[in-house]
């Protein structure tokens, strides 16, 4: 049999309808979405199929809409998948994703998690507002120097994302972004396209969430996941609950290292693996496309994609 690597979607995915065709579709994501409004206290399903948009895109909202939605189709296809998972990973928020599919976190705790630290993120970026950009078409190595040199005493910015070999995001103080987005373009960057974010997430402006956030985190149940989760701010796989913890915490300051972790996922799945992305949209099976040479993938976020993969057996 095949085995599969679990992709869990991160901020930004989120788009309003997003759900609404698998809750109509299964009983069992339609039970998902339910467990996570019971959780909340609010109808976050609710702003997730009516919107309005404006309200959906702030992080608070969109990072437990993302995990709702992963969750909801992990629901549905869990079963199938049922012993092929060799490993996951999730991009940011995503991370949180693939520890409720590998059983490390309960859904209802995941949820009630992922919303209080997008509270914190919103918050740390109004008390130090911070913008993020990505650029393309030069490696790492030119953004992370370019970021050394456009930072200074009093504005930073670092390499938050490596998303793709050519594919960077940066994160930081508004002028530092600038200063570093005109370094990379004189470079000869393709593109500098700045993000429509509440904060400079992944960076050191974070660090007052990522206190905050720790204690949250000590607090929360957290067991040995099924199958490992590799992690965004090491690359490399948790089979623990203390690792877990930890690299968690982590995360909220430290750069996602998607390439090397997407990587090492293949190197764990061994050859031939499928890259299954669950949850909304389609932009992490694209990353892998670039980083793994001839990877096989499969995108479940839609009814319809759900239900063509559970009918295939």
């Amino acid at each position: 049999m095949v085995s599969a690597v679990l992709l869990c979607p991160g901020q930004g995915a989120q788009k309003v309808g997003m759900g609404k065709d698998l809750a109509e579709a299964f009983p069992a994501a339609r039970d998902t979405f339910a467990a996570i409004d019971d959780a909340l206290g609010f109808a976050l399903s609710q702003v997730m199929w009516e919107g309005p948009e404006d309200l959906l895109t702030r992080t608070d909202h969109a990072q437990p809409a993302i995990l709702a939605h992963s969750a909801a189709v992990w629901a549905v296809v869990g079963g199938r998948l049922a012993g092929t998972v060799a490993a996951a990973a999730g991009h940011s928020l995503g991370e949180y994703s693939a520890y409720v599919a590998a059983g490390a976190l309960d859904l209802r705790d995941a949820a009630r998690l992922v919303r209080r630290r997008g509270d914190l993120m919103r918050s740390a970026g109004e008390a130090r507002p911070g913008t993020m950009a990505a650029v393309m078409g030069l490696d790492a190595d030119q953004v992370t120097r370019a970021c050394r040199e456009a930072s200074t005493a009093g504005e930073v910015v670092v390499a938050a994302n490596f998303n793709a070999p050519d594919q960077t995001v940066i994160s930081g103080d508004p002028g530092a972004v600038t200063r570093a987005g005109a370094l990379l373009k004189a470079a000869g960057a393709k593109r500098v396209i700045p993000l429509r974010v509440s904060g400079a997430f992944h960076s050191p402006l974070m660090e007052p969430a990522a206190r905050a956030f720790a204690a949250d985190l000590d607090a929360a149940a957290v067991r040995p996941p099924a199958f490992p989760v590799v992690a965004n701010a090491s690359a490399e796989p948790v089979r623990d609950a203390a690792t877990a913890r930890r690299r968690l915490a982590e995360q909220l300051t430290s750069p996602v290292r998607w390439v090397e972790g997407v990587r090492r996922l293949a190197d764990v799945a061994g050859a031939g693996a499928r890259f299954v992305e669950i949850g909304p949209g389609s932009v992490l099976t694209g990353l892998a496309k670039r980083i793994v040479e001839g990877c096989a993938t499969v995108n479940l976020g839609t009814a319809a994609e759900v239900a063509s993969f559970v009918e295939a057996g």
